[in-house]
């Protein structure tokens, strides 16, 4: 069966067509990305597709950058506006599916074949085949999921296991924490393993060695980071992937999971970065359950498109 996929987030709308067949996802085409605000709406966005790819299935699985519930959604730094009891009638579509945009991602994770994968920690073998497998990526915020794997299939749990409480563990993470606390009275995850948190870390390290640091973006500490133009920049990279391991590994004890995913553009453009890092010794680094976290395979995704990818699998899954 062929349908549209669709990926919208804040900046960026992801179109592309997809061939689904007994439950999986059998082909996903060339994406087109538009800016979302170029459009005043999914349907003339939409239009723009059809467009260019001429007549469209009357099928949809649209993955959004939001909680998915009631009667309307308001995306954030997206000026769109979606009524999900209208999108067959807008749309012109006759079955379609909605999800939130890391629940495709989880899907995903579910649904590609291993050479989608790399290696991160733990030993270097496939996602186990039945039990929990946690799910987490940091890009604008940490979008965190879980997949239940038995004997008849998968199912998705969609989770907001990115505002649990930050667990500082030592005293450069201390700094950050009451730094954070200036701002926030509680700190969670997020707020250091994301992207934006990147410019907590970088400003903290710099009043501990009592830089005078201009105030930067997040865009450009990860440029200079990235780059290795700045080693204040570099060590805030370091320090990041430190904190993404530690509560990768939370995640994991909290969802019983005997494989972990990290997903999302910016896990993705870490790849380098996470393989050399401290990111396995903190994750595995939980006391007296060290065995049990050294034994869970962690892995990351490299498939372009895991959003797209993974709303045509939640459509595959609904509708068989």
């Amino acid at each position: 069966m062929r349908l549209v996929a669709v990926d919208i987030g804040g900046t960026h709308a992801r179109f592309a067509l997809a061939e689904v067949a007994d439950g999986r996802v059998a082909s996903l085409g060339d994406p087109l990305t538009l800016k979302t605000a170029d459009f005043a709406s999914l349907q003339t966005a939409w239009e723009a597709f059809a467009a260019s790819a001429g007549p469209l299935p009357r099928a949809a699985a649209i993955a959004i950058a939001s909680p998915v519930g009631g009667e309307l959604i308001k995306l954030t730094n997206n000026p769109w506006i979606i009524r999900p009891a209208l999108i067959g009638e807008r749309l012109h579509v006759d079955r379609h599916v909605l999800i939130n945009d890391f629940g495709a991602v989880a899907h995903a994770a579910a649904q590609l074949d291993a050479g989608d994968f790399i290696h991160l920690a733990g030993p270097d073998a496939p996602l186990p085949a039945r039990g929990s497998i946690t799910v987490c990526g940091p890009g604008t915020g940490l979008g965190v999921a879980q997949i239940l794997r038995t004997g008849h299939g998968y199912h998705v749990i969609e989770t907001e296991g990115g505002h649990v409480d930050f667990a500082p563990l030592d005293t450069v993470e201390d700094a950050l924490l009451k730094r954070l606390r200036t701002a926030y009275t509680r700190v969670s995850a997020e707020r250091i393993c994301s992207g934006p948190g990147i410019i907590a870390i970088y400003e903290s390290l710099a009043a501990i060695e009592g830089r005078a640091v201009p105030r930067l973006d997040d865009k450009a500490i990860w440029a200079m980071a990235l780059e290795g133009s700045d080693s204040l920049a570099l060590a805030a990279l370091d320090r990041f992937c430190l904190s993404l391991g530690a509560v990768a590994g939370d995640l994991a004890l909290a969802q019983g999971a005997k494989g972990v995913v990290v997903a999302g553009g910016l896990g993705l453009r870490l790849k380098d970065h996470l393989t050399r890092s401290g990111f396995a010794e903190r994750f595995a680094a939980k006391g007296r359950f060290r065995a049990l976290m050294e034994a869970i395979p962690v892995k990351l995704i490299t498939h372009p498109q895991p959003g797209l990818f993974g709303a045509a699998a939640a459509f595959a899954q609904e509708h068989g």
